[in-house]
Formats: C-alpha cells, sequence, structure tokens
C-alpha cells in the first residue's frame, strides 16, 4: 500500500488563504495597515537574498508587508544590533527576521538574542528555545514547527510514539526534539556521529532527518510503517537528508523532497508574523 503523502506544499497554500482573510480582519480593525515582517539582509549571498524574496513574496500574497531591510558585508555586530533594537521598538513592525548566515565578522547569536521575545516570530532566540522547552508560550523555529503542524494537519499520532531525530541544530534539530517530546512521543537525539546509528534508526516510528548531508539516511535503516519527514534539501541532487525512494511503498507516511517540508517553514513564518500581530492589537 502506497504511503500517505505529507503534502507541504498543498497545505501552505490552503493556509495561505485562512491567513489571508486573517490579515483583512487585522486591516479593518487598524485603519487598514496590515502587519509588518522585517527582513534583515547582511551581505550579497545569493542563497539568502532568494530565501528572503521568498517570503517577501509569501508576506504580499496574504495582503502583509514585508519590510526588506539590507546592510553591506562590513556591517559590525554593534550596526546590526542598532538596526534590531529600532525593529523592536517600531510598534507597526510585528515580526523580525534576521537572515542566516550572517558575515563572519558578526556575533551571531548575540543578535538574534537581541530580538525582541515578542517579534521573534522565527523562533531563534534562546530565550524563545526556553520557553518552548517549557511548555511556555513561545513563537517555535519556524522549520520543527512547520513539521509539527504539518503532522497534526495529517493527524498523525505522536504520544506514546518513538521518535528520532538525527541532527542536533539549534534551529532544526534540537528544537524538533522538544515539540516532539512535549507531544508526548519518546524521543531520541542522534547525528552523525552516533554510535550504531542505523539500529537506532531501525526503532523509531518516526524518523526526522536533520543532519544537512545529502541522503545520509538509507531506506535499509527504517523500519516498515514509519512516518519520515525528512528536512533537509540539496537543490543540486533534488534530494534531503533521507534516501526516500525506496521508502515510498513501505512506510505509512513521508514528506517529499521538495514539497515536504520546505513549504511549511515559511508559512509557518508568516503564519507567526500575523499571529504577533494579531497579539499587538489586542493588547494596545
Amino acid at each position: 500500500m502506497p504511503a500517505l503523502l505529507l503534502d507541504g506544499k498543498t497545505l501552505a497554500q490552503k493556509t495561505e488563504l485562512e491567513l489571508a482573510q486573517r490579515v483583512e480582519a487585522l486591516k479593518q480593525r487598524n485603519q487598514g495597515e496590515p502587519p509588518i515582517l522585517a527582513t534583515i539582509l547582511v551581505g550579497d549571498d545569493p542563497a539568502s537574498a532568494t530565501y528572503v524574496k521568498m517570503k517577501g513574496n509569501a508576506c504580499e500574497r496574504i495582503g502583509m508587508k514585508s519590510l526588506r531591510v539590507e546592510l553591506p558585508s562590513s556591517t559590525s555586530t554593534e550596526q546590526l544590533l542598532a538596526k534590531i533594537e529600532e525593529l523592536n521598538t517600531d510598534p507597526n513592525v510585528h515580526g523580525i527576521l534576521l537572515q542566516h548566515p550572517v558575515p563572519e565578522q558578526i556575533d551571531e547569536r548575540l543578535c538574534f538574542d537581541a530580538i525582541s521575545a515578542k517579534k521573534d516570530v522565527d523562533g531563534v532566540t534562546c530565550l524563545g528555545f526556553g520557553r518552548m522547552s517549557m511548555g511556555e508560550p513561545a513563537y517555535g523555529c519556524a522549520t520543527p514547527m512547520g513539521i509539527m503542524r504539518l503532522l497534526q494537519a495529517y493527524e498523525i499520532p505522536l504520544a506514546g510514539q518513538h521518535a528520532v531525530v538525527v541532527g542536533r541544530s539549534p534551529i532544526l534539530g534540537k528544537p524538533m526534539a522538544m515539540m516532539l517530546l512535549n507531544a508526548n512521543a519518546t524521543v531520541t537525539i542522534c547525528h552523525s556521529r552516533t554510535r550504531d546509528l542505523p539500529a537506532l534508526i531501525k526503532q523509531a516510528d518516526i524518523v526526522v532527518g536533520a543532519v544537512g548531508k545529502p541522503e545520509f539516511i538509507k531506506a535499509e535503516w527504517i523500519k516498515d510503517g514509519a512516518v519520515v519527514v525528512d528536512a533537509g534539501y540539496h537543490p543540486s541532487e533534488r534530494v534531503g537528508d533521507i534516501e526516500l525512494g525506496p521508502l515510498t511503498e513501505r512506510v505509512a507516511a513521508y514528506t517529499p523532497v521538495p514539497g515536504g517540508v520546505g513549504p511549511m517553514t515559511i508559512n509557518t513564518l508568516i503564519y507567526q508574523t500575523v499571529e504577533s500581530g494579531e497579539k499587538s492589537l489586542a493588547s494596545e
């Protein structure tokens, strides 16, 4: 029996229609002004510029504004911090995104953590991670939160399931593990240096590939009937972190690459920005 396709692209499109209605309602309550997502791009990395443009396009599709802040590659940590503080105090800005990576002379973590928790719609601050881990209100990191929304939309059971997350990055693997744990899954965190990795993955009811290496996780390591979430994407090969080809007929569900996790990342960013706009208006 073919596996259930966890179609992030279609879900993101459906969600955008709902978000457009929420934005319109916000505009009617706010003198016609929509929520604003500020994107900060430091330097001229072409991939980063493409990602920022995609996020701006997503904002436009739902009637939201995108404020593009472009800084030269020579920008210092102090200059970037000053720009972030300016956006933190701007009442018209509801979300702030600092595009990763920044030039090497900048203290990226310091700058991430300077973003106000109320506007941290990309879920990159230590404070946001801590609150989310403790089960307190916070905006979750966009990619793992997008995965959680995708699993929820397709009614994938999580409670009591053994989830194996392969990857430990601060904006993907670690928050993914905490979100699954908060959803009552039993979670094992692995990485590329984990001993006997295939045996651990073989135990998984849910496998999340977030290791950042093309098809690093082999199909033979994954048991029949598992739910497979591939959070990686390697454009030159058009593959993710998991060898998906042999799995589509024997697992319970899987995310395609591309079209699975990727669209949900940007969708979650704008979803959380709309939510921030609603909270801001409600507190006035």
